[in-house]
């Protein structure tokens, strides 16, 4: 029997749907119309494409986009100064600074700049840390979206045991808080982890955060087990391109409980939960309750 297919579009919808309520009753109510400044240097064309999904997710669900596209030329000296600018600003709730940056730039120094009051990726080292010792923070968007798709299948994640695979400042890492604070048993592995398939067969829940091309077969997978793969790899055969992410999906879908699929798993929850994080956030700058989403 084949696992059942999370599907991340139609879970993203509905939360989406969730925070355009939520974002017009706070705007009737209080007359608060969360913004979101993102920035983004240079012409990456990944970039550019998620940017443009973005800017389109937050005017969808009534919040105000201001978005800033700068040259690849651009100094760090200019991009901290537009950052000093949108922190003073209070018509913006959060801020996003794409990444990549070009390489004058230090990716460190900008996150650091943004206030961590609007620092809606949950980048800045503050967040970091409230995050890590269970203080109320800004959490980066795509652990967050892992959470509510395995909360999906699960009803609670106590005692379940979770390898995370990756070990990333914006993914792995972030994502073992999120499911410690969920009271999971978590692992984090990683290129220098013995025997990867032997762990990963022990675990009730598996997360697939390495970047590698289908890297995780499917006899890697415990049978019923949940499987959240956060990869996006593009890859050619035969002339042609397509997606796949760090799961071998075709294999692990006959052995698994549950599975994401790569394109509509993940990534749509990214999207969302970022704004979350700026209906939070503009609560939060305005002395109001956590918004109901």
């Amino acid at each position: 029997m084949n696992a059942k297919i999370i599907d991340g579009k139609a879970i993203a919808a509905d939360l989406r749907a969730a925070v355009k309520a939520e974002t017009d009753r706070l705007s009737a109510a209080h007359g608060l119309a969360p913004g979101l400044a993102v920035v983004l240097v240079g012409e990456n064309p990944a970039s550019m494409t998620y940017v443009g999904s973005k800017s389109r997710a937050v005017a969808e669900v009534g919040m105000r986009p201001f978005d800033h596209h700068l040259a690849a030329t651009t100094s760090e000296a200019e991009l901290l100064g537009l950052i000093q600018r949108l922190n003073a600003d209070p018509a913006v709730s959060g801020i996003l600074v794409q990444l990549p940056l070009p390489p004058q730039i230090s990716p460190a120094r900008i996150i650091a700049a943004v206030s961590p009051d609007k620092d809606v990726d949950g980048f800045h080292p503050l967040n970091a840390g409230r995050l890590m010792t269970g203080l109320p923070a800004l959490v980066p968007c795509t652990p967050a979206g892992c959470i509510k798709l395995a909360m999906t299948v699960h009803s609670s994640l106590v005692g379940l045991d979770a390898v995370v695979i990756g070990r990333s400042n914006i993914v792995g890492k972030p994502l073992a808080q999120l499911l410690l604070a969920e009271n999971a048993t978590v692992t984090i592995a990683h290129s220098r982890t013995h025997d990867l398939p032997a762990l990963c067969r022990r675990a009730d829940l598996v997360f697939a955060a390495i970047g590698r091309a289908e890297m995780v077969r499917g006899d890697w997978i415990r049978p019923g087990a949940t499987v959240i793969d956060v990869g996006i790899n593009r890859v050619s055969a035969g002339g042609k391109s397509r997606i796949v992410g760090d799961v071998n999906f075709a294999e692990a879908v006959k052995v698994a409980g549950a599975i994401t699929p790569v394109p509509g798993g993940v990534g749509p929850m990214t999207i969302v939960c970022l704004l979350v994080n700026t209906l939070r956030a503009a609560c939060m700058q305005a002395g109001l309750p956590p918004p109901a989403v």
